[in-house]
């Protein structure tokens, strides 16, 4: 679909595991992935992309995600719009249901599921459209404030015409493929993929580890977590000419920080230099698990007076965490910064507020451990290094209560959107996230539905206030990440290991 006939809304963010839902087409008017459907299956069939929806159905369902802020990167959005346009069908249960259902399908980082679920929502009637003016240089704005990077918005984020490097390479590129096997150079993607000896990524099944064990001690609190993996949807990429400089593996997001020091950069200059010719590198999402930096396993141990100790590890290759150790400090000036070296994929400071959301998580749990305030229903406010201000409250009955402070809004639909993301992904984090690895440091879970991500049917409702300010615009979402993780590990009792909800792991 992408090589031979340039319907680069299909996009490739796990081929050939079939699990992401970015590639999904229509087969005959059904929804189906394309990474895992053969050409001979669908020969004398009908075969339809988001470049050929009828022009008005696209319309309206992209007119509904860029109101809802349904959409930030892109890149997983045209393969979602497809599956749920298709719920238009005569017949097709068009409910909050019926969405979710459809949604299982797929994985989104950044959004949080629930405005995907309203603009669905709005475009099959079920709701008022909300029609809300927006500047997309103000909503631009804010996305890097968020992000932090550049990031697009309107109707063109929402197609996936973000400028991912995987897009925008010059035709005729020569395509390099890397996986654990090494780099296939051909002169499409079909022809990459035949040079590699590629092992098919795999769901383990082994158990989740905790490597850092807790300093000894009697502790008021302590905290324990695991391999967790950034999970961003485009994998690794980047595009040169001979001499000139590669294009950003970022395009239009900043992937939680997760490529921000991403080589593949330096091998697209690399092989291009080589081969006198534009080349596209890219990496398989195996490569992406394997090779990709991961949330720095803690353990954490607090004093009832704040004092403490917080263990860091850091295997060979990783990132200096000197910046990490800087962001604690200002979170639990009280706790000793320790790096304990063990086996295990590379780890990066850069990753959404490590350690200083841990950190200040337990500070919180700890002020209302002492005011014996465990459980739901528990109210956390917690303040961003930015200054940001962010209160959240997890109900009995599992509803998420957000209130944010992030001085002037520039555009609150795109804010409002960051908070939820950063609330699916708090909450993923202390339930459900993790990756299995071995003992002597390799990654055993190389599949994207093995990382624990929270489905659509899994989120809870979340309600988002936004208090206006005319202070500049701050960084807001991290606030509400840290907050909800608290609020999260104390409506689960403190549990003295994150995540608490994973089953069967």
């Amino acid at each position: 679909m992408r090589d031979q006939f340039g319907c680069l809304s299909v996009k490739d963010g796990c081929a050939p595991q079939g699990q992401c839902g970015c590639c999904t087409v229509w087969v005959d008017g059904r929804p189906r992935v394309a990474c895992v459907t053969a050409a001979r299956r669908v020969a004398g069939r009908s075969v339809t992309t988001l470049e050929g929806l009828d022009a008005d159905l696209r319309g309206r369902w992209v007119e509904a995600f860029t109101d809802a802020g349904a959409s930030q990167c892109g890149f997983c959005t045209p393969g979602i719009l497809m599956r749920l346009a298709a719920l238009d069908a005569a017949g097709a249960k068009r409910d909050e249901g019926a969405v979710r259902t459809a949604l299982l399908a797929h994985l989104c980082r950044c959004t949080g599921w629930q405005s995907i679920v309203e603009a669905a929502s709005a475009a099959l009637g079920d709701r008022p459209r909300e029609v809300r003016a927006r500047d997309p240089l103000l909503a631009s704005w804010r996305a890097q404030v968020e992000g932090p990077a550049f990031q697009s918005s309107g109707p063109a984020a929402a197609m996936g015409e973000g400028g991912f490097a995987s897009d925008t390479a010059p035709a005729g590129s020569l395509v390099a493929l890397r996986d654990e096997s090494g780099v296939s150079v051909g002169s499409d993607l079909a022809s990459a993929r035949r040079g590699l000896a590629k092992v098919q990524g795999r769901r383990s099944g082994e158990p989740l580890g905790h490597p850092v064990p807790l300093p000894e001690g009697q502790w008021a609190l302590t905290l324990q977590t695991t391999w967790v993996e950034p999970a961003y949807l485009e994998p690794d990429a980047s595009w040169c000419g001979p001499g000139a400089t590669p294009a950003s593996p970022l395009a239009n997001g900043g992937a939680f920080g997760g490529k921000r020091t991403s080589p593949v950069t330096g091998e697209a200059r690399a092989l291009a230099d080589e081969r006198g010719a534009p080349v596209l590198a890219l990496w398989t999402r195996e490569e992406v698990v394997r090779r990709g930096p991961k949330r720095p396993p803690i353990a954490l141990a607090l004093r009832a007076d704040g004092t403490g100790v917080i263990r860091v590890a850091r295997p060979e290759g990783s990132a200096d965490l000197t910046p990490m150790q800087a962001a604690v400090a200002e979170a639990a000036p009280g706790l000793l910064f320790e790096e304990v070296v063990v086996p295990g994929p590379p780890v990066a400071p850069e990753l959404r507020a490590a350690g200083w959301a841990e950190a200040s998580a337990a500070v919180a749990a700890l002020r209302a451990l002492g005011e014996g305030r465990v459980g739901p229903g528990v109210p956390v406010e917690v303040v961003g290094r930015t200054g940001a201000r962010a209160r959240v409250e997890i109900g009995a009955d599992g509803r998420v209560a957000v209130e944010v402070s992030a001085g002037e809004p520039l555009d609150e639909t795109t804010l409002r959107s960051y908070c939820l993301g950063a609330v699916h992904q708090a909450l993923g984090l202390g339930w459900s996230e993790g990756v299995a690895v071995d003992h002597d440091g390799r990654v055993q879970d190389l599949t994207v539905r093995s990382f624990g991500i929270l489905a659509a049917r899994d989120m809870p409702e979340v309600r988002v206030t936004l208090h206006r300010s005319d202070r500049p615009p701050v960084n807001g979402s991290d606030a509400v990440f840290a907050a909800t993780a608290a609020a999260a590990w104390l409506a689960d009792g403190l549990a003295p290991r994150w995540p608490t909800r994973r089953r069967g792991r």
